[in-house]
């Protein structure tokens, strides 16, 4: 027996009048490609006004299945969750939450481990990547939700790892594999993050613990200066399928990922080992830009994205797809966990 709530989404734990619903988890929800040629899906449900966290309760585990076996799921047309919500649905489908430790990105905590999206400004685009793939330390899965739709633009566009990493030619992913990739961050020019934002302490012996526990060579430079490098994989095998995957974030930190002008006046101030944050081979030569290129031609081809709609939740296994952000303009809410 499923119980579902009438009316607006709670907020916290369950709390409004509910009516029973004798149906099972199995009938509650359709499904459909998300879109032609991919095999991340939409489900959306066949109750109107459906809790989704009373869905996962129901269903003998559809949802982890899913999550599995297409990678990427948007479940549309449920009760909005909200930040209490979202962590609720993560909790029950993974059994936490994690920190957002090792930061490379500003974003606010808004409840306990659920942080707003990445707070670039609205007329930049986000690369594609897999969360946290710069460490040796990811989440599992993402769980996203849009509080507030972008009056245009503003998609979170994702892209099957396995296929990008398919379409890079052998000799580019022969380099990456044998080398991995050397993550290069300079802190305390007062560009970027500081390294307290980034560890979240004060405490360099902290700083100093985590990156030996990490494998992350920690140099400091005097004054607030900081600069840590830090090798990982490439490549990996995705823990649901079985499959290699490309998981890095090699185009995203290399410096030719900023606008031109920007690089440019980077490169200017900055010798190449002090740039604020940079990529290279793991063995520390500078990437090729024709790999560069051809990763992020990948990329492009194999990105799919849909507008938001308020109340949209997407779960994505972090391993089998990629993310990013498309420009937008008007306000945009969107809220992230990571389990």
């Amino acid at each position: 027996m499923l119980t579902r709530t009438d009316g607006a989404a709670p907020s916290g734990r369950f709390n409004r009048t509910r009516r029973s619903v004798a149906v099972s988890g199995e009938t509650l929800v359709r499904t459909a490609p998300l879109t032609g040629g991919t095999r991340a899906v939409l489900v959306a449900p066949t109750v109107p006004g459906l809790d989704a966290r009373e869905w996962l309760a129901s269903s003998g585990g559809a949802l982890a299945r899913l999550r599995d076996t297409h990678g990427a799921v948007l479940l549309r047309g449920f009760a909005p969750l909200g930040a209490a919500g979202l962590a609720e649905l993560a909790t029950g489908l993974d059994g936490g939450l994690r920190d957002y430790d090792n930061r490379s990105t500003p974003r606010r905590r808004v409840d306990g481990n659920v942080f707003t999206s990445t707070e670039y400004p609205a007329d930049q685009t986000i690369p594609q990547h897999n969360e946290m793939s710069y460490t040796d330390a990811w989440p599992a899965t993402l769980f996203l939700t849009c509080v507030v739709p972008a009056a245009t633009g503003g998609e979170t566009p994702v892209a099957d790892s396995a296929r990008v990493l398919a379409r890079l030619p052998e000799d580019t992913r022969e380099r990456f594999e044998r080398h991995g990739v050397m993550y290069v961050r300079n802190f305390g020019h007062g560009m970027d993050l500081s390294w307290q934002e980034v560890f979240q302490t004060g405490d360099r012996a902290e700083v100093d613990a985590y990156c030996a526990r990490h494998g992350i060579e920690a140099e400091w430079l005097g004054g607030e200066r900081l600069r840590t490098r830090h090798v990982v994989q490439a490549t990996l095998t995705a823990r649901a399928t079985g499959e290699r995957v490309w998981f890095n974030q090699a185009h995203l930190f290399h410096v030719s990922s900023l606008p031109g002008h920007v690089e440019r006046e980077l490169r200017a101030e900055f010798a190449e080992d002090e740039l604020p944050r940079n990529a290279l081979y793991g063995d520390g030569t500078p990437l090729d830009p024709a790999d560069l290129a051809r990763v992020r031609a990948a990329y492009a081809a194999e990105e799919i994205a849909l507008p938001w709609e308020a109340g949209d939740v997407m779960i994505v296994d972090n391993e089998q797809f990629s993310h990013g952000r498309n420009p937008y303009s008007g306000d945009r809410s969107v809220l992230v966990a990571m389990a």
